[in-house]
């Protein structure tokens, strides 16, 4: 699907170049590196073919955009730019990847040395501690939190086992990510507190260092709630949809009313306590609010400074789902968002990029580690490579007391990458999705090793937006 946007964008395999908001970028596609450029360099970055570069320079010439032949020098030389632009990564890190890349003609990764042993290594669990809910979200993925199964509470017991494996199974790793998770995580506080203390008993004789994060509705927060997560949680994730109209429509009590009015004082309340550690509000926009740029400055105006809104994760029949007019606005708005972040102190998840040294190595192959270094586990003990194919019978990959039983699966999502997948070799984002979500990838192909092409188009805008707020807070261009 193409999407029409107010930027110009010119195509190289190599290098990614496009105007937004008046700005030429230019990103190295293999290094990370960027730079902002007048239209003259930015044509001739754009129309530069190593195998016939004076044709290319002389082409510009007749045209009439150069008026000397010395511009070849004074402008811009391969090497030259790549001195000049700001390192974002090793240079040399595209054939460090592809060197990775051996053994198959699709050029699929090598798997880790731990799973060519056998071995399982963890460093990551999504813990659903409750699969239930006290909110009836219309567009829930989860099945109001239910993952399409029965209502069910983890127990403590469950819960221990869990943290068990993950210690044992985490090889040298010394930190490890534990994600409460649900339906509402909260209607089974006295066994995610049960859980924090046990791990915090086990971690230093262990050598452990356990981060704990926790995603909550915020019907049933207090005073409890809010002191012992600001005490034990890394970070805290808060959904709220943005406006009360927006928010009310889609997320709805049991008994059928708006919940923002619960909600809003309760997140002000524990943002307010909770001073400088890590939290975020996590919106979603629908088909009801394309607008959703909106939503991010109302949340914004009620002091929240960490912010996130999401598109719709939905069946495309869904009365949520945003159509290809919709998805137009989407890309517009992402636009007017960067703009306005530049007159304001908040933060938008997909906008914060450590564009000065780049993503680990690994983690531009890789990505997340689903189903390898990352898992999700149900009350009832099993486990899923992630929280979007918990309640998918295909995809269930052990239990926390027989550990991993589809080793097979394993070594699928291992070689679920960027490499493995040619449509993604010549993508100048490659190296900041590495390969895109397998579960999007899979709910939209039928395929972990398929591809999601909406959220590409919706990802490659993000990244766009990304760099040029960048550019213009950073960089001063």
């Amino acid at each position: 699907m193409q999407f029409i946007s107010n930027s110009k964008k010119a195509q190289r395999s190599d290098v990614h170049g496009y105007t937004l908001h008046g700005k030429n970028i230019i990103l190295d596609v293999n290094s990370g590196s960027i730079h902002v450029v007048d239209p003259l360099a930015f044509d001739i970055i754009m129309n530069w073919d190593n195998t016939s570069q004076n044709a290319d320079i002389q082409a510009l010439i007749d045209a009439g955009k150069l008026f000397s032949p010395e511009i070849e020098m004074r402008y811009f030389t391969p090497s030259v730019a790549a001195r000049h632009l700001p390192q974002g990564g090793d240079p040399d890190d595209s054939r460090k990847l592809e060197d990775v890349a051996k053994g198959s003609p699709s050029g699929e990764l090598a798997m880790p040395t731990a799973l060519t042993e056998g071995v399982s290594i963890v460093k990551a669990m999504c813990l659903h501690i409750a699969h239930t809910c006290n909110l009836t979200c219309d567009y829930c993925f989860a099945n109001v939190g239910k993952y399409h199964g029965p209502e069910a509470l983890m127990s403590f017991e469950v819960g221990k086992a869990a943290l068990d494996f993950l210690i044992e199974n985490s090889g040298t790793r010394r930190n490890l990510e534990v994600d409460f998770f649900g339906g509402e995580p909260l209607l089974n506080w006295q066994v995610v507190k049960g859980l924090v203390a046990y791990a915090r008993e086990k971690e230093k004789a262990a050598g452990k260092n356990f981060r704990f994060t926790l995603t909550t509705n915020g019907v049933l927060i207090d005073d409890d709630v809010i002191d012992f997560c600001n005490r034990e949680m890394t970070n805290i994730v808060l959904s709220l949809d943005g406006r009360k109209h927006v928010h009310d429509k889609l997320r709805k009590t049991v008994h059928g009313q708006g919940s923002y009015d619960i909600v809003v004082p309760k997140f002000q309340e524990f943002v307010k306590k909770r001073g400088e550690k890590n939290y975020y509000m996590r919106g979603t926009f629908t088909r009801a609010n394309t607008d959703f740029v909106q939503d991010v400055l109302h949340m914004a105006e009620l002091g929240f400074k960490e912010l996130s809104m999401e598109p719709v994760v939905c069946n495309p029949e869904s009365s949520h789902a945003l159509t290809p007019e919709e998805l137009q606005k989407v890309m517009l708005e992402y636009e007017t968002l960067a703009l306005a972040m530049t007159k304001s102190d908040f933060t938008f998840y997909h906008y914060t990029l450590d564009l000065k040294h780049g993503p680990c190595f690994h983690k531009r192959v890789a990505g997340c580690g689903v189903g390898t270094e990352y898992l999700a586990v149900t009350p009832s003990g099993d486990f899923y490579p992630c929280h979007q194919f918990v309640g998918t019978p295909a995809f269930a990959m052990g239990n926390v007391y027989e550990g991993i039983t589809r080793p097979d699966l394993r070594e699928d999502f291992a070689s679920c990458n960027l490499h493995a997948k040619a449509e993604c070799r010549d993508c100048w984002a490659k190296y900041f999705c590495a390969g895109g979500c397998p579960a999007n990838a899979y709910h939209a192909s039928g395929s972990i090793h398929g591809l999601y092409e909406d959220g590409c188009e919706l990802f490659k805008k993000r990244m766009e937006c990304a760099i040029w707020l960048y550019a213009t807070k950073e960089l001063g261009g």
